[in-house]
C-alpha cells in the first residue's frame, strides 16, 4: 500500500471514508506536488499502409520537468490484440525473437505476442537509425536538455489491419526505466500528428494516432529510498547526519563494503553496474545530499551544497537536484550549478532545479574520493529571514526526481540560547569595533 487512511478533520466522519476510499483505489499514487502535469507519453504514428499491416514511428516523450530515464535506458512492451509480427524495425530492436517456425522464406523481427522493445547503442550503422533514435534509452529531463527529451524508432507491423477500421491497437502497455515504476494506461485514439515541412510551408498527417500516457510512483520504482539529506551551519558545530537507516540497514544488507577495505578493488571490478554495491553507512543510501547553511552577511547568506556518491558501482549521469526553499524568489548567485525555478504554485517561487554544468560537473563519479559535486548558493534577505528552527535548511529534496530522507525538524541545527534573532557575522564585527573604542576611551 502506498498511502494508509487517516482521519481528517471535518464534519462527521464524511473526509475520513473519502480518503480511506482513495487510498484504496490509489494505493501507489503517481501525483507530483512540485511536477503536477510531469508523464511521459507514447505516440503511435502511422505512416504508411503495406499489403499486410502498417508502418508506425513510436516515439517516447519525456513531459516531466526533472525525472529523466538513465542508463541502462527504456523498454518498451505490450500485447497484440490479433496475431501480429513485427517484421523490421529501426532503431530499436526487440530482446527476444520468439517462435517464428511457421514462416517460410522471409523471417519475422520478432513473433512473440507481448514483445520487448529496447532502443540501440550510441555509434549504430546509419542505416539502421531514424531521428531520435539510438541513445541506448537514455532520455533527458523536458527542463534539463529538452532537445534530448524524446527517443524514437520505426516499427514495420504484419499481419495486421489494413485501414483504421481494421487496425487494432496493442494493449496491456509497460514502460520499465529499466526497472518498474510507470504505470500506463490503454492505448487512446487521438487525432493524427500533423507534421512540418523543413521550410514549414507544407503540412502531412500521419494516416492514425495513438496514444499512452505513463505516469510515476517512487513507491513502484523501488522498495526503499535512494538519498537522505544530512544538515549543518555556522552556528552550531553538530552536524546532523542523515536518519540511520534511512535506505536500509547494514544488517539486512549484503552489498555493503567498508571503504577501507582491502578487498574493495576486487569487489568493485566484479561489479557489473546492475545491482548497487553500496559504502557502509548508517544511513546506506546510495546518494547523501549535504546542506551547510555557511555564512550570514548583513543583507545576503550564503549556503553550501555537495552531492555524494555513495555507490560503487554505479555513476549519474545529468543529474539533477530539486530543493524547496522559501527564499529561492530572492537567490542572488549560482556557483558551477545551472538553475531552473519550477513554481509548481504558480506566483509562488520557492522550488529550484539545479544541475551541473555540461562537460564540468554534469557527471556525478562512483564512491570514492571524486564522487561528489559541490556548489554554493547566495541569497538575499527578506522580511521572512531567519536563523531560529531551522528556517534556513530545506522543506524538501529530490535527487533524480526521487524524494530524499530528511532528518526530523527537532534534530536541526539550533541557534545557541545567547544569539539574538538573525544575528550576522558582521553584526559581531562591529560589536567587537565598538567595544574596542570603548576600551580605549577608558583609558587615561
Amino acid at each position: 500500500m502506498g498511502c494508509v487512511s487517516f482521519p481528517v478533520l471535518g464534519p462527521g466522519c464524511a473526509a475520513f471514508v473519502l480518503v480511506s476510499l482513495f487510498c484504496l483505489w490509489f494505493p501507489s499514487s503517481a501525483y507530483d506536488p512540485l511536477d503536477p502535469n510531469g508523464y511521459i507519453t507514447i505516440r503511435w504514428d502511422i505512416m504508411s499502409w503495406t499489403p499486410d499491416g502498417y508502418v508506425a514511428t513510436v516515439t517516447v516523450f519525456n513531459f516531466q520537468k526533472y525525472r529523466h530515464i538513465q542508463a541502462p535506458g527504456w523498454s518498451l512492451g505490450w500485447t497484440w490484440a490479433k496475431k501480429e509480427v513485427i517484421w523490421s524495425i529501426m532503431g530499436a530492436e526487440t530482446t527476444e525473437q520468439g517462435d517464428c517456425s511457421k514462416f517460410k522464406g522471409n523471417v519475422p523481427h520478432c513473433c512473440k505476442k507481448n514483445p520487448t522493445v529496447v532502443d540501440l547503442l550510441p555509434g549504430t550503422p546509419y542505416n539502421q537509425q531514424i531521428a531520435n533514435c539510438c541513445k541506448g534509452g537514455v532520455i533527458t529531463s523536458l527542463l534539463q536538455d529538452p532537445a534530448n527529451a524524446a527517443s524514437a524508432f520505426q516499427v514495420s507491423v504484419g499481419a495486421s489491419g489494413t485501414s483504421n477500421k481494421t487496425v487494432k491497437l496493442p494493449k496491456n502497455i509497460t514502460l520499465n526505466t529499466p526497472g518498474p515504476g510507470y504505470t500506463c494506461s490503454s492505448a487512446q485514439i487521438v487525432l493524427p500528428t500533423r507534421f512540418f515541412s523543413s521550410d514549414r510551408r507544407r503540412v502531412t498527417q500521419a494516416l492514425m494516432t495513438w496514444n499512452v500516457t505513463c505516469t510515476y510512483s517512487q513507491f513502484l520504482a523501488q522498495k526503499t529510498p535512494t538519498c537522505c539529506v544530512s544538515l549543518s551551519s555556522f552556528y552550531n558545530d553538530t552536524v546532523v547526519p542523515c536518519p540511520t537507516c534511512s535506505c536500509g540497514c547494514q544488517t539486512n544488507s549484503s552489498s555493503c563494503v567498508e571503504p577501507n577495505s582491502p578487498h574493495l578493488a576486487s569487489v568493485v571490478s566484479g561489479q557489473n553496474g546492475a545491482n548497487p554495491l553500496i559504502q557502509c553507512t548508517n544511513h546506506m543510501c546510495p546518494v547523501r545530499i549535504h546542506w551547510h547553511v555557511k555564512l550570514n552577511y548583513q543583507l545576503y547568506w550564503r549556503v553550501k551544497v555537495t552531492i555524494t556518491n555513495f555507490n560503487y558501482a554505479s555513476n549519474y549521469s545529468q543529474w539533477n537536484l530539486v530543493v524547496q526553499h522559501p527564499n529561492f524568489d530572492n537567490l542572488t548567485q549560482l556557483f558551477s550549478f545551472n538553475y531552473q525555478s519550477l513554481t509548481p504554485y504558480a506566483s509562488t517561487n520557492d522550488t529550484a532545479m539545479l544541475w551541473g554544468v555540461k562537460f564540468y560537473n554534469d557527471f556525478l563519479m562512483e564512491a570514492g574520493p571524486l564522487g561528489n559535486v559541490q556548489s554554493e548558493l547566495l541569497f538575499q534577505k527578506d522580511s521572512s529571514f531567519t536563523l531560529e528552527k531551522g528556517w534556513a535548511f530545506p522543506r524538501r529534496v529530490y535527487f533524480n526526481g526521487d524524494n530524499c530522507v530528511m532528518p526530523p525538524p527537532d534534530a536541526y541545527p539550533s541557534l545557541p540560547n545567547a544569539s539574538p534573532r538573525g544575528f550576522s557575522s558582521s553584526s559581531y564585527l562591529v560589536l567587537v569595533l565598538l567595544a574596542a573604542l570603548v576600551l580605549q576611551c577608558r583609558q587615561p
